[in-house]
């Protein structure tokens, strides 16, 4: 009856915890066993390396949102004040008048006299 009362295990053979959870199998076993620890340390560490440059690269977009409207509303401000009617608005108060006529075109007559 005690034959009996063996516990079966893979494949219907004899399985006993203790023919491979001894001492001497768990020495040979450390470095194999510091291995699987590094790794699942690596693995944790790399999860939150991950969460973290995740949270920055969100960051990252906002900001270069806000920036990228703060350009178009700037740019836009400063085509609107190189405006000809809104630069005559600023310098008039300096004392600064469109011109009415077009411009006199100075030549030196020594150059003219030179070339001849």
């Amino acid at each position: 009856m005690s034959q009996e009362k063996k516990r079966n295990g893979f494949y219907g053979e004899n399985f006993e915890l203790k023919k491979y959870f001894n001492y001497t199998t768990i020495v040979k076993n450390i470095p194999f066993i510091l291995f699987l620890s590094t790794l699942a340390i690596f693995y944790i560490y790399n999860g939150h390396y991950s969460d973290k440059l995740t949270r920055k690269i969100g960051e990252s977009e906002k900001n270069v949102k806000e920036l990228q409207f703060e350009f178009k509303t700037l740019k836009s401000e400063v085509i609107f004040r190189s405006k000809e009617s809104e630069l005559l608005k600023v310098v008039e108060p300096i004392g600064l008048k469109e011109l009415k006529e077009p411009p006199m075109l100075l030549s030196d007559t020594r150059a003219e006299i030179n070339k001849n």
